[in-house]
């Protein structure tokens, strides 16, 4: 994303701040040496590592636990998990207020109710759930995926509750210190590069993972991987920022940022694209439910394509081969996103 920015925006001076805690994440060191891009180690959720910084005029926070498991399952303690995802959202509207910058948040589609998206009525169609759209009774719901009115009822997860505040108070400190502010709902992530793991980066994991053999489960749903969800690579995202930071004054608004139906897939459906391009490889099995987990998730994007004439370029196919291609010449990215 950072070299994307920096290809769009002549004369663009980008500083990164990373605590480096997820594994693999130090190797992102020698990508910013290449692209000239400024690194400091630091933690948002420590205001004094934030002192460091130099004057900016934007800030982009992409700063959080990504995980929808995050807080509840061990690995990371729920004060943890809000002193990511809320605590260093805070940190850095203050700083914002400070330095007069303004503020790109990258928040999540699972701000969305996790209650009404597990109600929604579902047929099987090529190897994925599709929503009877027209008996689900959602108006902000259509072919086109979830719009930004869908409700955020909790429960939505401990992580999306975290960014659901964080998008509130983006929101309020703009409009009290009058500074722009940009919110993006992204869809999942997706890209070469990317480091991945079960509940997180998911199309990266399953595709390195089906190339060396690794094991691999669908879990819940029957055991079928037939939920779906969308995918986003950063290119497209890096692109729809470069356009918000020329225009802080277009500022305020909460947009769907993701790949729509066209660029959703099931797992089953990922599977056999890996098996054709890998051949084949077993995949397990687990009934038991997931907590958070959900049959379909495809976000809407039109109000980002109607304010700012933005969608997605890089198509599915495009996205999964860049991964595959990846993991071809990549043999120990899964060591690395395990720390291993």
């Amino acid at each position: 994303m950072a070299n994307e920015l920096s290809q769009q925006l002549e004369g663009l001076e980008i500083v990164g701040l990373d605590n480096l805690s997820r594994p693999g994440s130090e190797q992102n060191r020698r990508a910013f040496r290449q692209k000239e891009v400024r690194f400091l180690h630091g933690d948002i959720r420590n205001p004094s590592d934030l002192e460091a910084l130099p004057k900016v005029d934007w800030v982009i926070d992409a700063a959080a636990n990504p995980s929808v498991l995050a807080g509840i399952t061990g690995q990371t303690s729920s004060r943890q998990l809000m002193e990511h995802n809320l605590i260093g959202t805070i940190n850095l509207l203050e700083l914002c207020k400070r330095q007069g910058a303004g503020l790109v948040m990258l928040s999540t589609s699972r701000v969305y109710s996790l209650a009404r998206l597990s109600a929604l009525p579902v047929d099987l169609s090529d190897s994925g759930f599709i929503p009877r759209f027209a008996k689900a009774g959602e108006p902000a719901l259509s072919e086109k995926g979830i719009r930004e009115d869908f409700s955020t009822q909790p429960p939505v997860s401990l992580y999306g509750c975290a960014k659901l505040a964080s998008e509130a108070l983006v929101l309020e400190y703009g409009l009290a210190f009058g500074f722009p502010v940009h919110i993006n709902r992204c869809g999942v992530l997706a890209g070469a590069g990317q480091f991945g793991k079960p509940d997180q980066g998911i199309f990266s994991f399953w595709i390195h993972s089906y190339r060396h053999r690794r094991p691999l489960t669908y879990i819940g749903f029957g055991g079928t991987g037939h939920q779906v969800r969308d995918c986003l690579h950063p290119r497209d995202l890096a692109a729809l920022a470069a356009v918000q930071l020329r225009h802080p004054e277009k500022g305020g608004s909460v947009l769907n940022v993701s790949g729509g139906a066209a660029n959703s897939i099931s797992l089953a459906r990922l599977s056999e694209w890996c098996a054709g391009r890998f051949g084949r490889h077993e995949i397990g099995r687990d009934l038991v439910p997931r907590p958070y987990d959900v049959p379909w998730l495809v976000l809407d994007s039109s109000r980002a394509e109607a304010e700012w004439n933005w969608r997605p370029r890089n198509k599915l196919e495009t996205v999964l081969s860049e991964i595959a291609d990846h993991a071809d010449r990549h043999l120990d990215w899964l060591d690395l996103s395990e720390g291993r």
